[in-house]
């Protein structure tokens, strides 16, 4: 069983996880690591992956700088989505030699954990065919967007748990024109405890890919978390 360190950064700026994930992904290369997990929310953010169309964004520079949301090109697969917060990010990197170097079976193990994340709360979550992501009664409550350097992967997914909605109306969501965006909160009429959902996702995380998960809290620094590892 592969241990993988689980470390929960707050809340943090989209531009310092990115900078943290790509030093992580180097640093694994070249070191005997363990998996990572890093779970964080992200002060609002629009990124655009390498199958994004600009249009999809539905507002200009100067309302995303008036509404404070921060825009990022970035290396993922896929197109437009939003992060901020009330909603959980979590980014493993993790090597794909674990898992048979199959990026296909890497998403469909990552919609898993969300599903039975989403389904301990007695909702019924689901796939839909020629999509990625999982979906509550035909609406989207998380979205996955992943990219891997020699088999380290990075990015990850981002689920909604008490996430202000209105800010997916600045965009196309993923691109889609036809289809909505919901959130555990807005299915269960109430707030959520983000904290439970985050151990429930752990947990998820530890029965789909059979790890042996060490957490750590309260990291606020980059460099701690690097001497972590």
């Amino acid at each position: 069983m592969q241990e993988c360190q689980v470390i929960d950064l707050g809340l943090k700026d989209y531009k310092e996880t990115l900078q943290l994930q790509h030093q992580l992904v180097e640093q694994k290369h070249r070191e005997n690591l363990p998996e990572i997990l890093l779970l964080v929310e992200h002060n609002p953010v629009i990124t655009l992956g390498r199958s994004s169309h600009p249009e999809n964004i539905l507002l200009d520079k100067a309302q995303l700088e008036q509404l404070k949301i921060q825009l990022h090109y970035i290396e993922r697969g896929g197109d437009v989505t939003y992060h901020g917060p009330g909603q959980l990010v979590a980014y493993p990197i993790f090597d794909l030699n674990n898992y048979k170097q199959e990026t296909h079976l890497f998403l469909r193990q990552l919609e898993e954990v969300i599903i039975k994340t989403v389904e301990s709360y007695n909702l019924k979550a689901e796939r839909i065919k020629g999509l990625t992501g999982v979906w509550v009664d035909g609406k989207k409550v998380a979205s996955i967007g992943v990219a891997a350097k020699k088999w380290i992967t990075f990015h990850g997914l981002a689920l909604n748990v008490n996430t202000d909605l209105k800010y997916f109306s600045y965009i196309h969501p993923c691109g889609m024109l036809d289809k909505k965006v919901t959130s555990i909160a807005e299915l269960l009429k109430r707030k959520v405890d983000f904290r439970e959902v985050k151990d429930k996702l752990v947990d998820k995380f530890a029965e789909i890919f059979d790890l042996k998960m060490i957490k750590n809290k309260n990291l606020t620094s980059k460099r701690e978390v690097l001497n972590l590892t």
